[in-house]
């Protein structure tokens, strides 16, 4: 039997534009705002203070916790979590007004963004510095500064965040399994590194 999804729950006090498209089942909560051309997939979370810029993407099932910022382009893919008072950059040179003075204005700069690959989650006031990406199931811990590129399911720490450990699809760290071989202790799913990359085994879901 097909599911039967609710329409979007949009606090009265949410500030959703006429021109944004919020999915079915999704949830918005109060003094969030969502911008013009910016799209929030089905059964989404977000929460409390959340701003999402113009043109920003929310793929379907994502969290965005309590007044986090995320700034156009940026793209979350499907299973994304966003920790409370993250703040994704969307301009690596800022400046308020040009060497002449004046003051800049959106059509003045290029903006670049952050990219949050399939289920990978970023703690708590953590910064990513644009353009990087978040590859596929990582974790960046609370409070990181994230400069550059993070692997797929790398646990990533520090300003700036570096590789500590693997994580699983579960989010918990990964124990050896023999030479470049992994396993995740709550899932039993088997993973293997190669070049400094991680992927699920063959045969795995």
């Amino acid at each position: 039997m097909a599911r039967t999804r609710s329409r979007p729950r949009i606090h009265p006090g949410a500030e959703v534009d006429a021109r944004a498209s919020v999915g079915d089942g999704t949830s918005v909560w109060g003094m969030a705002h969502i911008r013009e051309g910016a799209t929030v997939g089905r059964d989404c979370t977000i929460g409390r203070g959340v701003y999402i810029g113009p043109g920003a993407s929310v793929a379907d099932g994502c969290k965005v916790q309590n007044y986090a910022a995320i700034y156009e382009p940026a793209r979350l893919e499907e299973g994304a979590f966003v920790g409370p008072a993250v703040i994704f950059t969307n301009d690596f040179y800022p400046r308020a007004v040009s060497p002449e003075g004046v003051p800049k204005r959106a059509g003045d700069w290029t903006p670049v963004g952050v990219t949050v690959r399939r289920g990978a989650s970023i703690g708590a006031r953590s910064v990513c510095v644009a353009p990087v990406t978040i590859g596929r199931w990582a974790l960046v811990a609370a409070g990181s500064v994230v400069t550059r590129d993070v692997p797929d399911f790398a646990l990533v720490a520090g300003a700036p965040a570096r590789r500590l450990k693997w994580v699983g699809r579960a989010g918990v760290p990964l124990e050896p399994a023999g030479e470049y071989r992994f396993v995740c202790p709550q899932t039993g799913e088997h993973y293997t590194e190669r070049d400094g990359t991680l992927s699920m085994s063959e045969g795995a879901a």
